[in-house]
């Protein structure tokens, strides 16, 4: 787990980044204009006329417009103070002698000093850790970062930075045996430097990308069997050094009920599978000596195991074809969508049923019918019989 914490160490780098800060300033944005000027908003900025004699009259200009009357004092060397600055009162000042020859610019750009910063950082596997920042202050000023760790023996290590990636570092080959390291992030503006400090556990960051490339086929002749395969996450090595375990879960659709399997293998055979009915299917990845976290799950991915053929009419002339929905059918990736096959398979099914159904009313009539008719002729028999005995009697 990762938290935000300041050690003895951090403390004595912030200490010397701050007494050299005013060197690393000049060194940093020496390739600035020369007459450029920083401030904090909200402060008492003073402006130097150069090239003015004290006492001498000058005016002020505000990129190319005499300044109004407001937070502004003329001091008698000719410099300008702005009192209480704010946004709009940054730009290009220029001063001009009483001829209105112009004496010196000066570009002010204002903004803050360097704030906290939110750092998080994630492992994917074991050879590279990458860390990422934002900050918390928007300074409105250009701003470099410097980014280092050190591990429990105190030995210090560069963070990599790639130019165009300006607020990420990559650390290659961390020493994941030690149970802590620190990130120091530094954040360096014409105003001032702060420093970040990161605690990371490597063997708890450790959290693999999902599984890739996930296909799920339908076994021919078998309506509850599906079978799963996938390979390695691409940014995981494909060594056999580092295994992966792997968890598989699936539901039919409309249930609430996952089943899960784990294996170690990139293939998995569902043999339970409820018959005739879509599955959902996903899948995650973590390390197999259990360090670090399990993945995310990949995207749900839908499939229906083999069903029997149904035959379907495809001229008039009455030549029948069979064909197969499911076998060695390959499903995509299609979250909450069921395929136009599923959709005709279903109405087929249903008219079957109901066919079925109709036909199961007409033969319990015919049966029902038919005993009333046999109970009938049943009882006149017995009713000429009972007709004779009484005649002989009579005789």
């Amino acid at each position: 787990m990762s938290v935000l914490s300041c050690h003895p160490y951090g403390l004595i780098v912030i200490a010397i980044l701050t007494l050299s800060s005013v060197h690393i300033k000049s060194e940093i944005w020496s390739n600035e204009v020369s007459d450029i000027q920083y401030g904090n908003l909200n402060s008492n900025i003073t402006l130097l006329c150069g090239g003015t004699r004290r006492g001498s009259s000058v005016e002020w200009r505000l990129n190319g417009s005499a300044l109004g009357p407001g937070r502004v004092a003329l001091s008698p060397d000719g410099s300008l103070t702005l009192v209480h600055t704010s946004s709009n009162m940054e730009g290009n000042y220029t001063c001009y002698d009483r001829k209105g020859v112009l004496l010196h610019t000066v570009i002010l750009r204002l903004g803050h000093v360097p704030g906290r910063l939110i750092v998080k950082c994630t492992m994917a596997n074991h050879h590279s850790v990458r860390c990422s920042w934002r900050p918390l202050v928007n300074t409105h000023l250009p701003t470099k970062y410097t980014a280092s760790y050190r591990d429990q023996m105190n030995k210090v290590e560069t963070c990599h930075q790639e130019p165009s990636k300006p607020n990420e570092c990559t650390i290659l080959d961390p020493t994941t045996w030690h149970h802590s390291h620190t990130i120091n992030i530094t954040e360096i503006n014409p105003l001032g430097v702060e420093t970040t400090l990161f605690l990371v556990k490597f063997h708890e960051l450790l959290k693999p990308d999902p599984p890739e490339d996930v296909k799920i086929k339908a076994v021919e002749g078998e309506p509850t069997r599906l079978r799963i395969s996938w390979r390695y996450p691409s940014t995981w090595p494909q060594s056999r050094a580092f295994p992966l375990s792997f968890q598989l879960r699936y539901r039919p659709m409309g249930s609430s009920i996952w089943s899960e399997v784990k294996t170690n293998n990139t293939t998995l055979m569902i043999m339970d599978a409820l018959a005739g009915h879509l599955h959902t299917v996903q899948l995650q990845a973590a390390d197999d000596l259990s360090f670090g976290q399990w993945s995310d799950w990949t995207p749900e991915l839908l499939a229906m195991p083999w069903t029997v053929p149904v035959k379907e009419e495809v001229n008039p002339t009455g030549i029948e074809d069979l064909y197969d929905l499911q076998t060695e059918q390959s499903y995509t990736e299609s979250p909450g969508a069921v395929p136009s096959e599923y959709r005709n398979l279903g109405v087929l099914i249903s008219l079957g049923l109901f066919a079925g159904l109709i036909l199961a009313m007409l033969v319990t009539l015919i049966i029902l019918l038919w005993l009333r008719q046999k109970r009938r002729d049943m009882g006149t028999k017995q009713e000429l019989a009972s007709m004779m005995t009484m005649k002989s009697m009579q005789l």
